[in-house]
């Protein structure tokens, strides 16, 4: 399992490759159907088979597809879903911290006992 700051450098690489909603298009796409060469998506997507083949790229340096050899020397792409699982991982630990801090927010709020507003009327001016 990776240490904190990998799983956070890792976390990172995957929120920014999902901040594109091309990218995001993409994934789906593999997801749907499985894996498949640029010149496939493309006739999915609309994308340009270039920007699909630079999206690519990144989405394989975030470790999020995969390149495989394919017939006739296509690279053919996967999903990869460690990365993901990472993020994930990333996320929870976060979530616990913050609903740790939110309960204690929570106990001295309710701990408090609550001040009661004064009104004022017109007539007190």
């Amino acid at each position: 399992m990776p240490t904190r700051p990998d799983i956070e450098a890792v976390a990172e690489e995957v929120f920014t490759a999902l901040a594109d909603p091309s990218r995001r298009g993409i994934l789906a796409a593999l997801a749907a159907s499985g894996p498949a060469t640029a010149t496939d998506l493309a006739t999915r997507l609309p994308i340009t088979r270039q920007a699909i083949g630079k999206h690519l790229a990144l989405l394989a340096e975030a470790g999020l597809v995969a390149a495989e050899p394919g017939e006739r020397r296509r690279v053919r792409y996967r999903l990869r879903s460690a990365p993901m699982q990472v993020a994930q991982q990333f996320l929870a630990a976060l979530a616990r911290d913050w609903d740790h801090q939110l309960d204690a927010l929570q106990d001295h709020l309710n701990a408090v006992e609550p001040a009661q507003p004064t009104l004022r009327t017109d007539k007190e001016s």
